[in-house]
């Protein structure tokens, strides 16, 4: 009869975690911190390599002509993995080896794996993305979606050790690490994998001598601290920490939270899909398009730094609804000069692009990319505020898929709907609506051509501003309000495991 008030004596004497609620943590601070900032920006740097290639390939194949919006549509399932990546995340937290490290067991493999996946992609993207025949569509799916599940998982793991990695007080510069590394890491991707295989910009910009290719082809230690003295450790198992997504949904808050980031990007989704493309539809050079990127991608490595004063704070919402308004506005800024453009450009029918035309542009995308990842930086700095460290693979990932898969919909929906919501018209045959492709090659054979009578760019450009607006005055008031809620508000409910 003894063996009862023993346990309850245990039950007493195990330590109680007190939580700091956010307004009340002591002020971000990175002196003894800088090594663990440093590592953490590296590793997403790594990470933003791959995801810059799956970013760039659709603008790569827009600029050969023979692609069309439905094959950018299934390549846009690239992203996917982002999307999905909750479903594995419970493993990466409950599968490792304790002399590796947590998360070592798996950034390791994955890391290997990466490697791997390059040098095969090497070997065949000549054969995949030849120069005048279409592309083989599928088989670019096939190698970037794999890829795609390992960016995911490294994710998952990174953004879980960034959560124990720095201070409590410095959790915040996480969303700076994430956003200046990635940053890094797309710009690379986009330097070597566009501008260096340019034939045209190398000749214009890197050679002496005019020459047949690209300058380049795309042919071409911390120890890890032990999770066991991690304050109010428990460890799960791996159906507990499937579980755990249902105890994270449980929470007061999650499920309004999860409504918001699965729609908080459709107000942007024809800008940020379809904008570059249809400038290059419009007779923009993608070299020069991205040329003009690169020197952005600069700018986007150091903003993070800059307002990392604000998004490091207890309230980075703030940030994320003052920019809202101003990034909805910048649609219909993009829909005029889309709408001009051919006008702008053209002179006595021969493309003659001024440099007032490329002001404005570099102008408009600046402040496009300037405001999304401010944007960005404000809700991973929220996340990190947020998620239970003691599950941070899991949470963090639960909070991140709900964000991509946001975007993940939204951007397929908008891709695959331009189409559809683009209507033709036969300039010598008003009957023959140019639907379909035997009607296409009946006005082609009558020496006709098919003429757009409603542009689809233009009408989901206006549909999602307004969906835009109508969130906007819907969840202000709600993202405030989360910010007023302190870390226990947040945490999990897990009952120790007795032993």
């Amino acid at each position: 009869m003894m063996v009862p008030k023993l346990e309850d004596e245990l039950e007493n004497l195990r330590p109680v975690v007190i939580v700091e609620d956010s307004n009340s943590a002591k002020k971000p601070n990175l002196k003894g911190d800088w090594l663990n900032f440093f590592l953490l920006l590296l590793l997403y740097t790594m990470q933003g390599i791959p995801f810059g290639l799956a970013l760039v390939m659709p603008i790569i194949l827009q600029s050969k002509k023979n692609v069309s919006y439905k094959d950018q549509a299934i390549f846009s399932l690239v992203s996917w993995p982002e999307s999905l990546k909750l479903i594995w995340a419970p493993l990466v937290d409950a599968l490792y080896v304790h002399k590796m490290g947590r998360r070592k067991s798996w950034l390791i493999p994955v890391q290997y794996l990466m490697g791997a996946c390059f040098i095969y992609m090497a070997s065949n993207i000549d054969e995949w993305l030849p120069e005048t025949r279409k592309p083989d569509i599928l088989k670019l799916v096939y190698v970037f979606f794999f890829m795609g599940i390992l960016v995911a998982t490294l994710d998952i793991v990174v953004d879980g050790w960034s959560l124990t990695m720095l201070k409590r007080n410095n959790v915040g510069y996480a969303s700076t690490c994430n956003s200046t590394g990635m940053v890094m890491g797309i710009m690379l991707s986009y330097i070597f994998s566009v501008l260096l295989t340019s034939e045209d910009f190398s000749n214009k910009h890197l050679r002496i001598r005019p020459d047949v290719g690209g300058v380049f082809t795309m042919k071409i230690l911390k120890k890890e601290k032990d999770n066991r003295l991690e304050d109010d450790h428990v460890k799960l198992n791996i159906v507990q920490n499937y579980s755990l997504i249902w105890d994270i949904l449980k929470l007061p808050g999650i499920k309004l939270l999860a409504l918001t980031l699965l729609t908080a990007k459709i107000g942007f989704a024809a800008t940020d899909s379809l904008a570059i493309l249809k400038l290059i539809d419009a007779g923009v050079p993608k070299d020069n398009i991205m040329f003009i990127h690169t020197p952005l991608f600069v700018v986007k490595m150091f903003l993070p730094l800059v307002v990392a004063k604000y998004t490091s704070g207890p309230k980075p919402m703030n940030v994320y609804l003052t920019a809202t308004p101003f990034r909805l506005f910048l649609n219909i800024s993009f829909g005029v000069l889309i709408y001009y453009t051919p006008t702008l450009i053209t002179t006595n029918g021969f493309v003659n692009i001024s440099m007032y035309y490329y002001a404005f542009l570099i102008f408009i995308l600046s402040i496009h990319d300037i405001l999304d990842n401010i944007m960005r930086v404000a809700l991973l700095s929220f996340f990190s505020r947020i998620s239970d460290s003691r599950f941070g693979g899991t949470y963090m990932s639960f909070l991140g898929t709900l964000l991509t898969l946001g975007g993940a919909w939204s951007s397929s929906v908008a891709i695959g709907m331009v189409d559809f919501l683009t209507f033709k018209r036969c300039s010598l045959d008003h009957q023959n609506s140019c639907s379909t492709e035997n009607l296409k090659n009946m006005c082609k054979t009558i020496g006709g051509d098919c003429v757009v009578i409603v542009n689809g760019y233009y009408v989901e450009t206006a549909v999602c501003t307004i969906i835009g607006i109508i969130w906007f005055c819907i969840f202000r008031k709600i993202l405030k309000n989360f910010q007023t809620k302190g870390r226990s508000y947040w945490l999990v409910d897990i009952k120790r495991p007795r032993k």
